[in-house]
């Protein structure tokens, strides 16, 4: 287990401690609704029935706090890494047939190019999964129409470089410096925390996220991460692993159709 700054850590416990309170008053309150909503569900008469109305509008609402509350503990409460020495290759060998299914039913074709020579890396891997799911959701989504999603991976730097990229809708210039500030969204019902989570996971790892996008050519993230060869271990533990602000590094930015490669 690799402990991240202690200032870090006790920011994490307050913000989570907190949203954790909050998340279960919200989950009582969505219970009495659920209560409530059964109570009406015989509406016999007009006002019965906007009142069953109000009540459900008012669960969904609730609903939707629990789970924002869910991931915003997700984002803050990264605080230390169970890392192993993992094939790169292996691991995105089994999230390609993970998600394959879920692609084909919206006809999306998942491609992978993963060489099997590829230097070691110390990974936490159901972080690390976490994190590529969640960019594997956003290209789907970015294919309403389908197309495809590759993956490429390549020795870099004496570690690796993974390139996700998608045919999809592409990003607005405008929005790219954005995507990964926390509570950023332009998803209806979204919260803005997937992005920055798995910058948050990519940085823990000592790695760097970039992106590039082309509209109505795709987008393309690029994952680096070190080798386990390359990262002393007396060095990995003091891995910074800062709350992304408006005055981190923009991501670079790419607007041609060059960057499907």
């Amino acid at each position: 287990m690799y402990p991240l700054p202690e200032a870090y850590t006790e920011l994490a416990e307050l913000a989570g401690g907190f949203i954790h309170d909050l998340k279960n008053h919200l989950s009582t309150l969505g219970l009495n609704l659920q209560l409530l909503s059964e109570d009406f569900a015989d509406a016999q008469n007009q006002k019965e029935r906007r009142a069953l109305q109000r009540v459900e509008r008012l669960r969904k609402e609730c609903q939707r706090l629990v789970d924002l509350s869910n991931d915003f503990l997700r984002y803050a409460r990264i605080q230390s890494l169970d890392v192993e020495s993992t094939s790169i290759a292996d691991i995105l060998g089994e999230m390609v047939d993970f998600f394959t299914p879920t692609a084909r039913e919206a006809n999306v074709r998942v491609q992978a190019y993963l060489p099997v020579d590829l230097p070691p890396v110390l990974l936490d891997r159901e972080l690390f999964k976490q994190a590529v799911l969640n960019l594997m959701l956003n290209a789907e989504q970015a294919m309403p129409d389908g197309g495809e999603l590759t993956f490429q991976a390549r020795p870099d730097r004496g570690g690796v470089a993974v390139d996700i990229i998608d045919t999809g809708t592409g990003i607005p210039p405008e929005l790219i410096p954005k995507i990964f500030r926390p509570f950023h969204t332009t998803k209806p019902g979204g919260n803005g925390l997937g992005l920055p989570t798995v910058r948050k996971i990519i940085r823990a790892h000592g790695g760097t996220i970039e992106v590039q996008s082309a509209m109505n050519h795709g987008t393309k993230f690029t994952i680096w991460l070190p080798g386990e060869m390359s990262l002393p271990a007396p060095i990995f533990p003091n891995v910074p692993m800062p709350i992304p602000t408006d005055d981190d590094p923009e991501p670079p930015i790419s607007s041609g159709p060059e960057l499907i490669t």
